[in-house]
């Protein structure tokens, strides 16, 4: 299982359920006992949140929204192109789910069973300068994997933002995912 922001909570949710041979979750949503929220993170969701009737629709950030979430890290031309040619709206429940999941008491949607024995192994991949999912979330997420039994791992990108997925760095990462899951496929 490999995913990236909600995807990369979507796979260690999977990957909880016992049935993932091996996960990498990239700059990862966090889930229910993730504590930390940076300022950045607050900024990058506000687009959504500030608003609460944008947890039934769908959002469409604007370019400096996207660039101050997603691209912060790269040059304007670079960044204006990933917005036009990857951004679509998002559904609003999602980042709603995430920014309760600790106060519902039995987790919700954001709950992941960390405890699992059979989880199986797990890569977390930050970057470093993501400003959507800052590094003390992914560092939080390593930390309550880390109890896990099974093997989890983290490496952080050097001066890569939320958009290490798909911007001009895409391959560094990618071959990072490959890397650890043919080391268990």
């Amino acid at each position: 299982m490999i995913g990236h922001s909600f995807g990369g909570l979507i796979a260690q949710k999977i990957a909880g359920e016992g049935v993932a041979a091996a996960t990498v979750a990239i700059d990862n949503a966090p889930f229910k006992g993730v504590l930390p929220l940076p300022v950045s993170a607050l900024k990058s969701a506000s687009p959504v949140l500030r608003n609460p009737a944008n947890r039934s629709k769908a959002v469409t950030l604007t370019l400096e929204q996207f660039t101050y979430g997603w691209t912060n890290n790269l040059d304007e031309a670079e960044s204006a192109e990933l917005y036009e040619k990857y951004h679509v709206a998002a559904p609003g429940a999602p980042l709603f789910q995430a920014a309760v999941a600790n106060f519902n008491i039995l987790g919700g949607e954001t709950r992941v069973d960390t405890q699992n024995p059979d989880r199986g192994p797990l890569l977390i991949i930050a970057g470093e300068a993501d400003n959507t999912v800052p590094l003390a979330i992914t560092e939080a997420t390593y930390k309550i994997q880390s109890k896990n039994p099974g093997l989890t791992e983290i490496v952080t990108v050097p001066n890569r933002g939320h958009s290490l997925t798909i911007d001009r760095g895409w391959r560094e990462v990618a071959q990072l995912a490959l890397t650890f899951v043919n080391r268990f496929c």
